[in-house]
């Protein structure tokens, strides 16, 4: 089989793509909504830190399920996890799963006619969401990691979410910082991430407003015209 053989889906890993997407999506928010739960809950808040820890557990099967129907779907066997990297990262750490908007939307999208949103709103609108999640994941990873370490300057969920803050739009203060060898990972990934956002942003932005400043000249009559 070729390499543009492999790149396309087959009809039947689509269909299930169309479905799966949105209501594992709802799935990846309530994966999040049982970490955060279990990072900031108190410890002798029970039974709500046991309930977010099943929630974590169940949720995650559903992404464990579905990664393996998508594996038989694909019939590209071992490949799969070469072929769909982004999808196997994303199993591995489910907070990463905000960078599957993209094709929550696209699969959505194949439901209708045409887009509803133009490309420039469709890059932006992404860019937002995955921002906001990503940054918001982040913060809970980074507190859930530094709070208790020794030396540490993100003591509170506050400073996490300060952090990630400048981290993600990459101004990077400095004013806390990671001090684990795991945290500085997740920093390295979060940094790596907004570049990309950043970058698809303002790409687009300017893309936009060139094209815009193209039309008002195209209206303008020529001089002596």
């Amino acid at each position: 089989m070729s390499d543009r053989a492999t790149a396309q889906s087959p009809p039947a890993l689509t269909r299930w793509e169309q479905r799966a997407e949105g209501p594992l999506f709802v799935a990846s928010l309530l994966f999040l909504l049982g970490y955060a739960t279990r990072v900031l809950a108190p410890h002798d808040a029970e039974p709500w830190r046991g309930l977010s820890l099943v929630l974590v557990g169940v949720t995650w099967l559903l992404f464990v399920i579905d990664y393996a129907i998508r594996i038989r779907l694909s019939g590209l066997g071992h490949r799969f996890v070469r072929v769909h990297w982004l999808d196997t990262v994303v199993l591995i750490l489910p907070l990463l799963r905000p960078l599957r908007v993209v094709k929550v939307y696209t699969a959505v999208q194949k439901r209708r006619d045409k887009p509803r949103l133009s490309l420039y709103a469709r890059v932006m609108s992404y860019a937002g969401m995955t921002s906001l999640l990503l940054g918001f994941s982040a913060a809970l990873a980074i507190y859930h990691l530094e709070h208790n370490a020794p030396g540490a300057s993100i003591r509170t969920f506050g400073d996490a979410v300060w952090w990630a803050c400048a981290t993600l739009t990459t101004v990077g203060y400095g004013d806390v910082v990671p001090v684990t060898p795991v945290g500085r990972i997740v920093a390295a990934g979060l940094m790596a991430c907004g570049l990309a956002l950043l970058g698809a942003v303002t790409g687009s932005f300017s893309s936009w407003l060139i094209q815009t400043f193209r039309r008002e000249d195209e209206k303008v009559p020529p001089a002596g015209g």
